[in-house]
């Protein structure tokens, strides 16, 4: 029998620009702050998590203005300190979810890279995964664009072959993905890699349209 994963909906306490740069990353991905930090959280091993550092929690004078709407003090301004919203299973703390997004921030801004060392235990946990929190395959889907997003890192030779456009665009080498997955996949990257974009690169971005030209002679 099947029990479904009990979720939490955390308040993480973090500096305002930590804040601001976090929600900035998930409007550009599309997504919400929980699905930046359960991809990393379901990218990497516990252990490897908690060996990154913390961005920690806001300074004394770091505080955000807002208005009470309920009980004795609705209507009046408070000062509070800033804060993240996630909903994510339970078992975790803020400094755990802090590390996670702060790698997200950092591979978004290719400041640091992610080696997977076994893909089939990566693959074991994906399917693990999945079965405990009973999602439906398009987020699954949606989980995977924001790895493969985050996880990017443009090849030192450039695109030269179909293997590697694949790489690129984030298919396994040897597939036969469909023209419509590709042009979908190329969209996503595009928006995410343009330079005009906040976390946007002239070399990635090359690189993408390099591997559609590929794509697009074979």
């Amino acid at each position: 029998m099947n029990f479904p994963i009990r979720k939490k909906s955390y308040t993480v306490a973090c500096a305002s620009r930590f804040r601001d740069a976090v929600e900035a990353l998930a409007a550009r991905r599309g997504v919400n702050v929980a699905d930046i930090a359960r991809s990393v959280l379901l990218l990497l091993p516990g252990e490897t998590v908690a060996a990154l550092p913390d961005p920690g929690g806001p300074a004394g004078d770091d505080r955000e203005s807002v208005v009470l709407k309920t009980g004795p003090g609705a209507g009046r301004p408070w000062r509070r300190k800033p804060r993240l919203q996630a909903r994510l299973p339970d078992g975790f703390d803020e400094a755990t979810i802090r590390r996670a997004l702060g790698l997200a921030l950092a591979l978004a801004a290719g400041e640091r890279s992610v080696r997977i060392a076994d893909p089939a235990a990566e693959a074991r946990q994906a399917r693990a995964a999945s079965r405990a929190e009973h999602q439906h395959s398009d987020e699954l889907e949606r989980l995977r664009t924001v790895v493969a997003a985050l996880s990017f890192t443009p090849l030192s030779e450039g695109v030269r072959t179909r293997d590697e456009a694949l790489h690129v665009l984030g298919f396994a080498p040897g597939s036969q993905p469909e023209v419509r997955a590709v042009r979908a996949r190329f969209r996503v990257l595009a928006t995410i890699h343009h330079p005009d974009s906040a976390f946007g690169s002239h070399e990635r971005m090359s690189q993408l349209n390099a591997a559609m030209d590929v794509l697009r002679a074979r």
